[in-house]
């Protein structure tokens, strides 16, 4: 589903909005992976920046498939905006479910993607949830285009970018 009545990007226009569900088997987090893939390329990131994409959106999926209560659902949605792309994914968990903020994965977003953030929220907190006070484990992404990372384009030179929500 596109819906590009999304959040508004840093430049002041709104993101197109893409959510897509698919079951947290080792079968179908490949599609997307490759979503991720296709959108970047769409987005005139160059290869390595498509492939850093690809590989960063297949590390959060396969760690939210860790966490997943039950046979839930993933839920990935990718906001692509002037300035780059912006991806949240979650899972339902069970109540007090944390993601995993240490170890090889995490340091492989961090080193992927411009920006990564994770942990607890609930379906009437993430994008495209439910509503509800159930709780989910989030993963968001951010990879910016080059020349638009609002901290380098505003003369600060700092690597460290967290999503606030």
């Amino acid at each position: 589903m596109v819906d590009s009545r999304g959040a508004l990007a840093h430049d002041g226009r709104r993101a197109e909005r893409l959510e897509l569900r698919v079951p947290t088997t080792a079968s179908q987090l490949p599609a997307v992976r490759a979503m991720a893939g296709d959108l970047a390329i769409r987005m005139d990131y160059d290869l390595d920046a498509v492939e850093d994409l690809r590989l960063a959106v297949d590390e959060a999926c396969a760690t939210l498939a860790a966490l997943v209560d039950g046979e839930a659902r993933l839920t990935v949605v990718f906001e692509a905006s002037r300035s780059g792309l912006h991806i949240e994914a979650w899972v339902p968990t069970a109540e007090g479910t944390d993601v995993p903020r240490d170890g090889f994965g995490w340091t492989v977003l961090e080193t992927l993607v411009d920006g990564v953030d994770a942990g607890r929220a609930t379906q009437a907190t993430v994008p495209a949830g439910d509503g509800s006070d159930s709780p989910v484990a989030l993963i968001a992404l951010d990879k910016y285009l080059p020349g638009q990372h609002p901290d380098r384009a505003a003369g600060n030179p700092g690597h460290d970018v967290t999503v606030v929500r």
